[in-house]
């Protein structure tokens, strides 16, 4: 199942990785709030520093009109 990772970083900045595995977001889940929360993105290792919390949102969202 694909879907939206929602990423919260300090200073109210966010992250979103859109079209990513669910598998990819319980990785993420895991490591919130440790300095560095990292994950395989197109045979790639991402990290995003410190995140907390982390939120799922199923499918691709609708830019033109929210969730």
């Amino acid at each position: 199942m694909k879907g939206t990772a929602i990423l919260y970083h300090d200073e109210n900045k966010l992250t979103i990785i859109e079209n990513v595995e669910h598998s990819v977001f319980e990785e993420l889940k895991e490591q919130c709030g440790e300095k560095h929360c990292q994950c395989n993105l197109e045979n790639k290792v991402i990290d995003f520093g410190a995140v907390s919390p982390v939120f799922w949102h199923e499918d691709e969202v609708d830019w033109d009109y929210g969730y």
